[in-house]
């Protein structure tokens, strides 16, 4: 591959940063240093810039880059991500929206302690969800780790890791210095930056197969290596049982983990109302449901116009998949438009990464604070939010570093894949507490506590057993085997497992259920009464 992309790949990833750094610069000075200009921005967006900002905080590393990969690798069974992705914001839609908006200050905690005993509560729920985004960071690391190895035309280690190191300083910079607001404004650029790239592209190999879908899902078939097996179920979770179930885990995991994640439900809060809160899951959808589609095209296109062999031989787990086509639907290596193309997707893509993991790292750092700093620590008489927020900025700075750490021990995983498994995490450990909280009457403070707990520990220690971690040649140690759990995702088995345990808890605790406290949560959380 010719390096002449490179230089103008990496002004147009310097040109987004430094606006990027120029919005982060205006807002930090006009903030005012309070918890709710740091945590919710104020609270001043409109349904239309935050429904903006879900998407841009949803379309991640792993859906533009990992997800086409995928597809390109394995076909029918790749579209599953695209299909889960979506589908799971009728649950957010539905189930969980304005009820969080209603109920919840900042955080996942703030809905769950408003009926329980705090302190237990708020470590349980923050703990889980310092949990979910440091999984949905390193997600993100990969992928800047694998861009960048194909940006540079090597796989050079040590490229990789201080481009990791990089995307992490700066992820810092952004939640110490600009919080929520200018995360959101940075969600917002990178959204309008990514659905146009996504719509070049698309664009582009319709154009290459006359608009003729079917020519494109043949070529890709032929291809493929696979034949007709590429355009049906099975190439990836057929065969066996184990496959099978894998494929019904990671399903579930898909589209129940989007309720549970803390980034997206801490966008519910920047709204000023539970109803703006709805518009604006309105406004994501509609961009999400687009980009998912547009990512099958890409997918599909990158199979049939590169090869799955080749797309496989750039990167094992295909996440350079998109950038790869990107050179040749401009002209192929070489060429002034594959050059232009390439550069402008690789610019893209890094955008993407920055954005998502700034949003993030914001509500992981407000976790650590705002749940279990002020839960660990008794409020002194006459203290005020800020030492709050100053310990949320040096969270940041130990969250970027433990998600950089890990990263580096799993660069050659796919990036949707290990999006994956965070979903699976989040379904498991928050939505049963998030869900018990909000819809039953007779949930208490020892159900709520050994819900989290009852769904993290289980889904961590199966992922810890499985082929993920050892015991194949693409796991993080594949050089040592411990592995006893078949299953590469946990969700079939940590999803129930943290509603059961959220059932025992409460049925064998001795504390009476609070009728009072419940019946206030039920009506701010129907009609918006008390509401922050």
């Amino acid at each position: 591959m010719s390096g002449d992309h490179q230089p103008l790949a990496l002004v147009l990833f310097s040109a987004f940063v430094a606006v990027t750094l120029a919005i982060t610069t205006w807002v930090s000075r006009h903030r005012h240093g309070t918890a709710e200009e740091f945590y919710a921005g104020g609270r001043l967006f409109s349904p239309m810039e935050n429904g903006f900002a879900i998407a841009g905080d949803y379309m991640s590393a792993a859906s533009f880059l990992g997800i086409s990969g995928l597809i390109a690798l394995f076909g029918y069974d790749g579209m599953l991500y695209s299909v889960g992705f979506l589908v799971a914001w009728l649950v957010v839609l539905f189930l969980v929206a304005e009820l969080v908006r209603n109920c919840g200050r900042f955080t996942l905690a703030d809905v769950v302690a408003s009926r329980m005993a705090e302190r237990p509560v708020r470590i349980a729920a923050g703990t889980s969800s310092v949990t979910v985004s440091v999984l949905y960071l390193v997600a993100q690391m990969v992928g800047a780790g694998s861009l960048v190895a194909l940006l540079l035309g090597g796989t050079s280690g040590a490229a990789r890791t201080w481009t990791v190191i990089g995307v992490g300083a700066l992820m810092v910079v952004y939640v110490s210095l600009g919080g929520m607001r200018a995360t959101t404004w940075i969600q917002i650029v990178k959204a309008v930056l990514l659905m146009a790239g996504a719509v070049a592209l698309t664009v582009l190999v319709l154009v290459r197969f006359h608009g003729d879908v079917n020519a494109l899902l043949n070529t890709a078939a032929a291809h493929s290596g696979h034949g007709g097996g590429f355009l049906v179920p099975g190439l990836k979770y057929g065969g066996d049982w184990t496959a099978r179930l894998d494929f019904i885990s990671l399903g579930l995991a898909l589209v129940l983990g989007t309720a549970g994640l803390p980034h997206i439900l801490s966008r519910f809060y920047t709204v000023p109302t539970a109803r703006a809160a709805r518009r604006s899951v309105v406004w994501s959808i509609g961009l999400i449901g687009g980009f998912y589609l547009m990512t099958i095209v890409l997918g599909f296109g990158a199979a049939a116009l590169i090869g799955s062999d080749a797309v496989r031989s750039s990167n094992a787990a295909g996440n350079t998949a998109v950038p790869l086509l990107a050179l040749e639907l401009g002209g192929g290596a070489g060429s002034t438009g594959g050059t232009i193309l390439f550069a402008v997707v690789a610019a893209i893509a890094f955008a993407t990464i920055l954005a998502v993991v700034a949003g993030i790292t914001l509500a992981s750092s407000a976790s650590v604070a705002h749940d279990l700093y002020a839960s660990l620590r008794r409020r002194r008489p006459g203290s005020t939010p800020r030492g709050e927020v100053a310990v949320a900025r040096i969270a940041a700075a130990g969250i970027g570093a433990v998600a950089i750490a890990l990263s580096l021990l799993a660069q050659e995983l796919n990036v949707a894949f290990l999006v994956g498994l965070a979903f699976a995490v989040a379904a498991s450990a928050n939505l049963p507490v998030l869900l018990y909280s909000l819809f039953w009457r007779n949930f208490t403070t020892r159900g709520a506590v050994w819900s989290v707990y009852g769904g993290l520990i289980p889904a961590l220690l199966l992922v810890a057993l499985s082929p993920v971690v050892s015991g194949s040649p693409a796991a993080v140690l594949p050089g040592v085997d411990f592995h006893v759990f078949p299953l590469e995702n946990p969700g079939l088995v940590s999803i129930p497992l943290g509603f059961l345990a959220g059932w025992i808890g409460t049925v064998t605790s001795t504390e009476p259920p609070d009728a009072a406290r419940h019946a206030e949560t039920e009506v701010r959380s129907l009609t918006g009464a008390g509401a922050v």
